[in-house]
């Protein structure tokens, strides 16, 4: 099965969307970065190096220092798929990151999207 076009996409390209989505709702590109470096682990300055980079999604996610232990607490459907079913784990970790940005630009407290 050939794998998802997704996957080669730049990181890059769609991050600014994530920003935008959030902003329009009241949401800050500080709290998109929180998101992302709490799901993937990835400091600060190993955030910027990724989107300065271009990296894919395959290469992001496969440079992230470590996903959240807590990801398996991220559950509900995004795009019309439930995320804690998608069988692929590149495509998951990418629904995962997809939800997280919808809660918060749905206005969702920091402490719950990170499950904390």
């Amino acid at each position: 099965m050939p794998a998802h076009s997704i996957f080669k996409t730049a990181f890059s390209k769609v991050y600014p969307l994530y920003v935008q989505k959030a902003v329009r709702k009241n949401r800050t590109k500080e709290e998109v970065d929180e998101i992302i470096r709490w799901l993937t682990g990835y400091d600060r300055a190993g955030l910027e190096r990724q989107i300065e980079r271009g990296n894919d999604f395959e290469t992001f996610f496969a440079q992230a220092s470590a996903m959240h232990p807590n990801t398996s607490l991220i559950k509900g459907v995004v795009c019309g798929v439930r995320v804690e079913e998608v069988e692929d784990p590149l495509m998951q970790r990418i629904r995962y990151l997809d939800k997280l940005i919808d809660e918060l630009a749905k206005g969702r407290k920091m402490e719950k999207i990170l499950r904390t």
